[in-house]
């Protein structure tokens, strides 16, 4: 396997209990190369969105370290090096849906800004992908929350991320938007991302280059 872009060495997280703290990840450890797609399964409650929170920098461990490349991470990273498709999907209701899948690239400062003609390709591109072509003047609560959902990973994916982090990224979404959904992850990997992707569906193992079950607090 090639030098992981991700890598969780010795995870452990426990959380407060009436009963006693619960340990949900006990010593895991996790390494996912550069254009691989790796899914994660686990029965609700086994801490797959806990693991998620960890890799992304938006939780911090009880102790062991979260490298991207080689490098701990302190704090969320940019959102172009790892980007979050999250449960709570997070989209400002304020803001159109266009408006909403560009903010990642209208934010990014590490290189030069894009022009509004590319960011506007970019994010039409993406929503027409993800069959919500003709929502991007719309606002989030004008739409079913299967559509927000493709929204926030178009949002995720429009700065093509170093990383790319998705929590049950299906389980809102028709038989018809699953495919597309599908396709979007798969092409995120082959162009280079290290895909994780937390999920009880079927569909998605089955395009993973990769799957890991979260059992007992570490992955098998």
């Amino acid at each position: 396997m090639a030098e992981p872009a991700l890598e969780a060495v010795g995870l452990r997280r426990r959380f407060p209990h009436p009963s006693g703290d619960v340990e949900v990840l006990r010593g895991l450890e996790l390494r996912v190369a550069a254009g691989e797609l790796v899914t994660v399964s686990g029965r609700s409650g086994s801490g797959k969105s806990a693991l998620l929170a960890l890799l992304c920098g938006f939780d911090s461990p009880d102790s062991g370290s979260v490298l991207l490349d080689g490098v701990p991470i302190a704090g969320a990273p940019p959102w172009h090096t790892c980007a979050v498709l999250p449960q709570a999907l997070g989209l400002a209701n304020e803001l159109t849906i266009a408006e909403n899948v560009a903010l990642p690239l209208r934010l990014r400062s590490d290189i030069p800004k894009p022009s509004a003609k590319d960011i506007h390709a970019r994010v039409s591109d993406l929503l027409e992908e993800l069959g919500i072509g003709d929502l991007g003047e719309r606002y989030p609560l004008e739409v079913s929350f299967g559509q927000q959902q493709r929204v926030a990973l178009a949002r995720a994916v429009s700065g093509r991320p170093r990383v790319l982090l998705t929590d049950e990224p299906t389980a809102h979404l028709d038989a018809g938007s699953t495919p597309r959904v599908l396709r979007l992850l798969r092409r995120c990997a082959e162009e280079g991302a290290a895909v994780i992707v937390a999920t009880h569906d079927d569909e998605v193992h089955r395009i993973a280059d990769r799957r890991v079950r979260l059992l007992d607090g570490v992955l098998s």
